[in-house]
């Protein structure tokens, strides 16, 4: 049974989740898990063109034994906020937090993986009063310097653009074709068929935002503790660069993954006990 078919493939166990209005924002989609009474909050953040199922389902029932767990999907992510805005990493942080604001949770800890770096940066920048700590998972304070990058990021902005111009049709279509089967002989049916939920348009728009972003102007501001997690054989967010990262926050702690860019799936059993010491890490220095 498949795609198909008509139905779901059959996903990982996952816990509850459900679409959330946010005021004047617009619909995600939200899971959470209760945790122990009185546990801190981590606020997941995924990656780009991920889901917040997509980067965490291995993470969800070990935080959840420690931590209350929020994840969202970003917009145009998965069943996240669609809209024709352009999308911004600061709109992300900020739906991020207004999912607080609806759960009626004060203070978390935000926790990025790749591109949900720099939403958990900005969160810190924008809403410091709300953020507890931070925990900062394969990304960095930028990722464009090269010519080659820039230029690999400016033709994703060439297609968004013409993602804006083209019927859902084709854009469903192209999807397929160029995304989706690329990545059949790697992933479950239930990711392949998350993945189809993303509005392509938007992703290809966060591909460019990801790419003018960079908080080094601000960065070694960050005062609350803080937790980088640095994969060691990243082919997407050089090493140097997370280090970097890392060396920029003051009083930081450094902890390490061998493995590649998905380590968060394709490494677990060494990425989740990590990633519980880099919280724990955080939690700890907070109080």
């Amino acid at each position: 049974m498949g795609l198909r078919d008509g139905l779901d493939p059959m996903p990982p166990v996952l816990p509850p989740g459900a679409a959330m209005q946010l005021p004047g924002r617009g619909t995600t989609f939200v899971r959470r898990l209760e945790g122990p009474p009185d546990a801190p909050t981590v606020l997941l953040l995924h990656g780009w063109s991920a889901s917040a199922d997509l980067n965490w389902f291995t993470c969800y029932e070990p935080l959840a034994e420690h931590y209350r767990v929020i994840a969202l999907d970003h917009r145009g992510h998965g069943r996240g906020i669609r809209s024709r805005k352009t999308f911004k990493l600061e709109d992300c942080a900020d739906d991020a937090v207004a999912v607080c604001d609806v759960l009626g949770i004060d203070k978390f800890i935000p926790v990025g993986y790749s591109m949900g770096g720099p939403v958990a940066q900005l969160i810190w920048q924008r809403h410091r009063q709300r953020t507890m700590g931070l925990v900062l998972c394969a990304t960095a304070a930028y990722f464009a310097t090269s010519r080659e990058e820039r230029l690999s990021f400016l033709g994703l902005s060439g297609l968004a653009a013409v993602a804006r111009l083209t019927p859902l049709q084709a854009r469903q279509w192209l999807t397929e074709q160029f995304y989706l089967q690329r990545k059949a002989d790697q992933w479950e049916p239930w990711a392949i068929h998350e993945a189809s939920r993303h509005d392509w348009r938007a992703v290809l728009e966060a591909g460019r935002a990801i790419g003018n972003f960079s908080s080094r102007d601000w960065i070694k501001e960050v005062d609350v503790p803080t937790s980088t997690l640095i994969t060691m054989r990243d082919r997407v967010v050089p090493v140097r660069r997370q280090v970097r990262l890392f060396e920029a926050i003051r009083d930081a702690e450094a902890f390490r993954v061998d493995g590649d860019h998905d380590a968060v799936v394709a490494n677990a059993k060494q990425f989740v006990p990590t990633l519980l010491r880099a919280c724990r890490s955080v939690v700890e220095r907070a109080r």
